[in-house]
């Protein structure tokens, strides 16, 4: 029963969410007001299989990270995100977890900001929400690619350069961002559970960790290696939501540069077409394979960050 009213519920808010308010094109024939089933599984990082499966009620107990995904990309007040965690069978994520509502003047920001990539991640570096440009800018990830940490330690490489000491800058600002969220966030489990995986598969990570490395992240030039464009040179920086912990990533061109016009470029050219989820029962945005299991590929809202040319470090 719980999953047909979780379906019911996400096929009648997937209509009132116009395109153009999820920073999507409205052009074209729609049979029907609101999102197609391929532009909600887009925004909320999971296969379209697995949406037709849960409107239908043929998926049953949908995770929390997949509810939680759902329902930003439904732009859903705090009222009606309970209601959906309820109607998944779900209790809603309370007190001393680390924190995944988006508010709407954070949506705003980036609908309004087409020109430039901008990502969105909470306290543990688990990517949230992207606009178009930052997923053409980095591609999309899925799975466990979603996090930052994952990636700087344990991921295969994305498409940002770094030097020998970028990368030991990064990974001790990492380790000191999840110690920090690990202390705020005691009751969050995927967290703890992140960390204990990190712990057990990454040397790098365990001396950081057992060490009490500290570190920061300070505003940075930093090259991507576009397979389309080419390389860009871009300025990033990461700004924080008072309040939520949740961290704004921008990337900006210096105008008049020819890195500025292979932004536009890219811009025009959009995201890469998608692909399904090789598994759609693994679809979610912060699943957590086992240490045995190779990181899944990626999927997102329009996501995604970085690389080195031996191993990731990046986000």
């Amino acid at each position: 029963m719980a999953s047909t009213d979780f379906g019911r519920t996400v096929r009648r808010w997937r209509d009132r969410v116009a395109p153009e308010a999820a920073g999507l094109p409205s052009g074209g024939h729609r049979r029907a007001p609101g999102l197609r089933r391929e532009e909600l599984a887009m925004l909320a990082g999971i296969s379209v299989d697995y949406v037709t499966r849960l409107e239908q009620g043929r998926a049953e107990n949908p995770s929390e990270q997949v509810v939680e995904a759902l329902g930003r990309a439904l732009r859903v007040s705090p009222a009606e995100r309970e209601h959906l965690f309820h109607t998944a069978g779900l209790v809603p994520p309370g007190r001393g977890t680390v924190p995944a509502y988006i508010a709407p003047s954070v949506h705003r920001m980036l609908d309004r900001l087409t020109g430039t990539p901008v990502a969105v991640s909470d306290a543990s570096w688990t990517l949230l929400l992207t606009n178009p440009l930052y997923t053409a800018l980095m591609g999309e990830r899925h799975g466990r690619e979603r996090n930052g940490a994952w990636r700087a330690f344990l991921g295969p490489g994305g498409r940002v350069r770094h030097t020998p000491e970028s990368r030991r800058a990064l990974e001790a600002a990492v380790t000191a961002d999840l110690r920090t969220a690990a202390s705020r966030y005691p009751a969050d489990r995927r967290l703890r559970q992140l960390i204990a995986d990190l712990r057990a598969n990454s040397a790098r990570f365990a001396e950081l960790w057992d060490s009490g490395a500290v570190g920061h992240h300070e505003a940075s030039r930093k090259t991507i290696d576009h397979p389309q464009v080419g390389p860009l040179t871009l300025d990033c920086d990461v700004l924080t939501v008072a309040g939520t912990d949740l961290r704004i990533m921008i990337y900006t061109a210096e105008p008049g540069t020819e890195d500025a016009e292979r932004l536009e470029l890219l811009a025009v050219l959009g995201p890469q077409p998608l692909v399904a989820d090789p598994d759609p029962r693994e679809p979610g945005p912060m699943e957590r394979p086992s240490p045995s299991q190779s990181p899944t590929a990626p999927a997102t809202r329009r996501r995604a960050p970085g690389e080195s040319p031996t191993r990731p470090a990046e986000r």
